[in-house]
């Protein structure tokens, strides 16, 4: 099995934020704020996998209290660069095992973190995790892309996602095991022709919404809405990303 501990490495950890672009851009995370805010609706949040902060900083600064879960000691330095333990406490650990505390009204799964679990059994274990430290009735909302098979060629097992100045992002797929693995390949273009690239590869495990659907009702949620992106755009047959609400559904232990 992959160490997730060693992909999200000091190395990783000090190159993930890129303010004011990316996944960092006001428009990204404006509305991802704005409407794990709304679910929280004045209650305390639990992030998994809270990273270096990039929701969790907005959203306590929006009024939220934010706790977070994290594997990757070197995401929480990085983090703790930006904010206190008093402003978010952060405990490390395992996001299917690890539980900061209980009460929580929302919990929440960004940015396709889910499929960094790389089994089903992870990914059930997730949930269930999640559940127990909700407060009864509360919400756990998860960010996650759509399986790209409808790109795939007849005889062929990778798409290119990305393919821009300096970056190409290249997906290979094992469809019999629901295993992705994101080539990532940087070079600069200015430097000896760009003939020099450096490769990173992160593993995954895709899971279409159905699926991830009973895997909640396994933990005892429902699905309460769905939408394409955190604008509440309507999720569609064409849409390749989404952003689903479950609700803890009252006596669940």
């Amino acid at each position: 099995m992959i160490d997730q501990s060693r992909l999200w490495d000091a190395r990783a950890a000090a190159t993930y934020d890129t303010p004011g672009e990316g996944m960092f851009a006001p428009e990204v995370l404006g509305p991802t704020v704005a409407r794990l805010a709304e679910l929280a609706a004045g209650g305390p949040a639990l992030e998994l996998a809270i990273g270096t902060g990039r929701v969790a900083i907005p959203l306590h600064e929006a009024g939220v209290p934010v706790t977070g879960i994290e594997l990757s000691g070197a995401m929480i330095a990085r983090l703790r660069e930006k904010a206190t333990a008093d402003e978010i406490p952060v405990v490390g650990g395992d996001m299917t095992t690890a539980v900061a505390g209980e009460g929580f009204a929302l919990a929440y799964l960004v940015f396709n973190t889910i499929a960094n679990l790389l089994t089903q059994e992870e990914q059930v274990a997730c949930f269930r995790n999640a559940a127990r430290q909700l407060a009864p009735g509360g919400c756990f909302v998860v960010e996650l892309w759509v399986p790209r098979l409808r790109s795939l060629a007849p005889g062929h097992g990778g798409t290119v996602e990305v393919s821009e100045p300096g970056y190409l992002l290249v997906d290979t797929y094992d469809t019999l095991a629901q295993q992705v693995i994101s080539h990532h390949v940087r070079f600069d273009p200015a430097v000896d022709g760009g003939r020099e690239a450096r490769i990173g590869r992160t593993p995954h495990r895709y899971v279409w919404p159905a699926e991830l659907d009973l895997m909640a009702q396994l933990a005892g949620f429902r699905l309460e809405e769905r939408w394409a992106d955190w604008d509440r755009s309507a999720f569609t047959a064409d849409s390749r990303s989404h952003v689903s609400v479950y609700r803890l559904m009252e006596g669940t232990p």
